[in-house]
């Protein structure tokens, strides 16, 4: 069974359109990354902030307003009214909602933290649940007024990938008619410092696959996606996905490959396709020395030198648990019918490569390959050892 991905929304450092996100990436190639210490006091560092006016949230209940569900509201804000109509068809109780994060409402409590240690108290607005990672999933129920199942994944960087896998489960299930799924993320300090103690995160512009490449820049955004069994012509589908937990280490990846080898070839084969009809595959491509060598052997064990790849974390920033979300929607924008010429998602660099990695056909700005995509694979590989791999797939 195919579910398809009718309608999308997505905000991220690129924008929060999809004519704008499609120009900056397919088009100009340029980073939507900023240098700023507003989340690492006193180290300037790049980040993937999204800069758009976010919708109001006043009118939510005081525990779900955070700058999160605020996140939430703004890539919902692009299909509501697609999935206000799915409601309407197939009954409020028959539409579930299915969200990937890791940070949830943490910078509120940030701010809370602050005060309390500045007056002795946390503010009288501040509640424990806006940080609940079932937040996100809890305010767009609410927001929807849905009834069916309403949950979170929390697996870090493949959180938003697992998501919309179990979206796609609850429709084969008989369980929903269509689904909201996708995922959310936010700058904080925490996220930042994190990364930093672990010596993760770069204060350079992100450099996959370089052999300069220092580590990550963190992001934000948000993306979701309509999905239902509802075939339509010309619609991008979600054809396959594979889940593995190699369980190597708790932040670093198995060097071997052997579990996000296992989410890819689970991925392939419920897509019903050989490695060779790939066009184009999306990397998890964060920059860190380990990551960058594991996926890149594994891409050439499986579909070998010739296939596309790219890695769009320097147009973003790496997203957390939207990053799978938001790289799809980039991904479902590429495979739109305004792009017959396949225009490829470019991988920005500096164009200097690790001879100790596989030579890859990495794409550049402007690259494409003469004919509408039809496959692309995209990856997702998180902490401890955490792989999702999902197969999109254009119909005819």
């Amino acid at each position: 069974m195919k579910l398809y991905l009718h309608h999308c929304g997505v905000v991220c450092a690129l924008g929060d359109n999809h004519q704008e996100i499609r120009r900056r990436l397919l088009d100009e190639a340029n980073t939507g990354l900023q240098m700023t210490d507003a989340w690492s006091p006193g180290r300037v560092l790049p980040v993937g902030q999204v800069r758009a006016i976010l919708p109001d949230i006043s009118h939510l209940p005081v525990t779900m307003r955070s700058r999160n569900n605020q996140l939430a509201l703004a890539a919902l804000a692009q299909i509501r009214q697609a999935v206000d109509a799915a409601i309407q068809r197939f009954g409020a109780d028959r539409v579930g909602i299915v969200v990937g994060t890791s940070t949830s409402g943490i910078a509120g409590t940030e701010t809370a933290l602050r005060a309390y240690y500045e007056h002795g108290s946390l503010p009288a607005s501040f509640q424990y649940a806006v940080q609940e990672m079932g937040s996100p999933a809890a305010m767009l129920a609410h927001e929807l007024g849905t009834g069916g199942p309403a949950y979170t994944h929390s697996s870090a960087c493949s959180s938003s990938a697992k998501a919309m896998a179990s979206a796609a489960r609850l429709i084969r299930m008989g369980l929903c008619d269509a689904v909201v799924t996708g995922g959310v993320d936010t700058l904080c300090e925490f996220t930042v410092a994190g990364f930093s103690a672990l010596e993760s995160v770069s204060t350079e512009f992100c450099n996959p696959l370089s052999a300069n490449r220092k580590g990550i820049n963190i992001g934000e955004g948000a993306a979701f996606f309509l999905m239902t069994a509802e075939a339509a012509p010309g619609a991008v589908a979600l054809c396959g996905w594979g889940e593995s937990s190699d369980g190597h280490h708790m932040s670093a990846p198995d060097p071997a490959g052997g579990g996000a080898r296992m989410a890819i070839n689970q991925a392939l084969q419920r897509a019903g396709i050989a490695a060779s009809e790939v066009d184009y595959i999306n990397l998890h491509g964060t920059a860190t020395v380990q990551n960058d060598a594991m996926e890149s052997r594994v891409i050439q064990d499986i579909f070998g030198s010739a296939v596309a790849v790219s890695s769009t974390k320097p147009f973003t920033g790496h997203a957390l648990g939207a990053a799978a979300a938001i790289e799809a929607a980039l991904c479902w924008l590429a495979m739109q019918d305004d792009n017959p010429q396949g225009l490829l998602p470019p991988h920005l660099w500096d164009g200097i490569a690790d001879p100790q990695l596989p030579a890859l056909h990495i794409v550049a700005p402007r690259q494409q390959t003469g004919k509408p995509l039809r496959w692309i694979v995209s990856n997702s590989f998180a902490f401890g050892g955490s792989n999702a791999c999902l197969v999109l797939g254009k119909t005819e």
